[in-house]
C-alpha cells in the first residue's frame, strides 16, 4: 500500500487474538535454544536462533542493541511519611525523568527518601504529562538507588521473577533503558562466535530503550498515536562498517529505529521520534531479527512495514506451531522492504 493509503488507518488492523498461554513466563535455556520462523519470502521455515548463522550470508553484518537495563524501579519515602513508586525512565532533552506514582501532591524541590538517605530530588513536573506523572528529577545517591532498585519487566509479566542478567544482552554494556532490546535476550557467545566463523560481522549501536516500550495504541487511529522519544548514539567506526556492508541484519526494532533516524537525519547521536509503519521506506536494514509482539502495539506496525500484509500469515502460523510470545518467547526472522 501507498502512503496515502495508510493515512489515517485504524490501529485495529494490528491486533490479533492473543491466548494468555502463548505468552512466555521464562526465557529459553539456553538462550540461543529459542526457536526462530524464518520468512523465505515462498515459505516459512521453523529453526532455532542457534541456526542463525545459516540463514545469513558471509559479508552480512549484524547490528546488535548494547544498551543495558538499569533497576529502574524502586519504592521511596517522603519525609511525611508516605510512599511513592518511582520508575526511572533515563535522560531526556531536560534531564532525568522519572514516573512518580502517586504524584499529585509532590512539589519541587522535594526530595524521597531510601531509609533516612535522600536519593531523588524533584526539580519539575514534565510537560505535557498525565497520570501517573512523568517528573523531572536529580539523582542525588545513585548507588543506593540502584542498590534498592529492581528490574522493571513489562506488566504482562508482572509476579515473575527472574535474576537481573537474565534479563540483560549477553553484550550489554551502555546503562540506560528501563526495558531490555527483547530480541538481543536470544543471542549468546556461542551464536556469536558462529556468526564470526561464517564470515558474518557484528557491531554495536546504544538506544536507550524507554516508557514507550509499555505504551500501548490506545486511540482509534494509528497516525493519531504520540510516538515516544529515545535516545541513541552509534560510533563513526559502527556507522563506517554499517555503510560499507553489503546486507545489514539488525537485531530488534531498536536498532531498526536508530539506524533509520541516522539515514534520515544525519546524526549519529540524538533523539529518536521515528514512528515507523506501513508505507515507510527502508534506507538501511535489509532483515530484522525479532520477537512476536503484543496486539495494536507500534512495535507490530514496524513489522507491517517490513513485510507487508504478510505479517498476519507469519503470526498465524506462529500461533498454529505453538512459537511462545512476547519479551521472553521466541524469534523470527524477516526480510525488510519491498517483496
Amino acid at each position: 500500500m501507498s502512503n496515502q493509503q495508510h493515512n489515517g488507518e485504524l490501529a485495529a488492523a494490528y491486533d490479533y487474538p492473543l491466548p494468555p498461554e502463548r505468552i512466555a513466563k521464562v526465557p529459553a535455556e539456553p538462550r540461543r535454544s529459542a526457536r526462530l520462523l524464518v520468512d523465505l519470502r515462498d515459505t516459512i521455515v521453523d529453526s532455532t536462533v542457534a541456526e542463525l548463522p545459516r540463514w545469513l550470508r558471509p559479508g552480512d553484518l549484524v547490528v546488535v542493541n548494547d544498551s543495558r537495563v538499569i533497576p529502574a524501579r524502586v519504592v521511596l519515602a517522603r519525609r511525611s511519611g508516605g510512599r511513592v513508586e518511582a520508575l526511572l525512565l533515563g535522560r531526556g532533552e531536560n534531564g532525568m525523568e522519572a514516573l512518580l506514582k502517586p504524584g499529585g501532591r509532590l512539589k519541587p524541590g522535594e526530595e524521597l527518601l531510601i531509609g533516612d538517605t535522600p536519593v531523588l530530588r524533584i526539580q519539575a513536573r514534565a510537560v505535557g504529562t498525565g497520570s501517573p506523572a512523568v517528573w523531572l528529577v536529580d539523582v542525588i545517591d545513585e548507588a543506593l538507588l540502584a542498590a534498592a532498585g529492581e528490574v522493571p519487566l513489562p506488566p504482562y509479566l508482572r509476579g515473575v521473577s527472574v535474576p537481573m542478567e537474565r534479563y540483560q544482552t549477553v553484550y550489554a554494556r551502555k546503562p540506560g533503558s528501563v526495558a531490555a532490546p527483547t530480541a538481543g535476550l536470544h543471542l549468546d557467545d556461542q551464536v556469536l562466535g558462529a556468526l564470526g566463523r561464517h564470515g558474518i560481522g557484528v557491531v554495536a549501536l546504544d538506544l536507550q530503550v524507554g516508557l514507550g516500550t509499555f505504551a500501548p495504541v490506545k486511540v482509534e487511529r494509528l497516525d493519531d498515536h504520540q510516538i515516544h522519544s529515545e535516545r541513541y548514539e552509534v560510533s563513526g567506526e559502527s556507522w563506517r562498517a554499517i555503510s560499507s556492508a553489503s546486507r545489514i541484519i539488525a537485531i530488534g526494532t531498536t536498532v531498526v529505529r536508530a539506524l533509520e533516524t541516522v539515514a534520515i537525519t544525519g546524526e549519529l547521536a540524538g533523539e529518536s521520534r521515528l514512528f515507523i509503519k506501513p508505507g515507510f521506506d527502508f534506507q538501511i536494514v535489509n532483515v530484522l531479527l525479532t520477537n512476536f509482539h503484543v496486539p495494536r502495539s507500534t512495535l507490530l506496525a514496524l513489522v507491517a512495514a517490513a513485510t507487508g500484509d504478510r505479517w498476519r500469515e507469519l503470526y498465524r502460523h506462529a500461533l498454529e506451531h505453538d512459537y511462545r510470545f512476547l519479551s521472553f518467547g521466541d524469534a523470527m526472522l524477516i526480510p525488510v522492504g519491498r517483496r
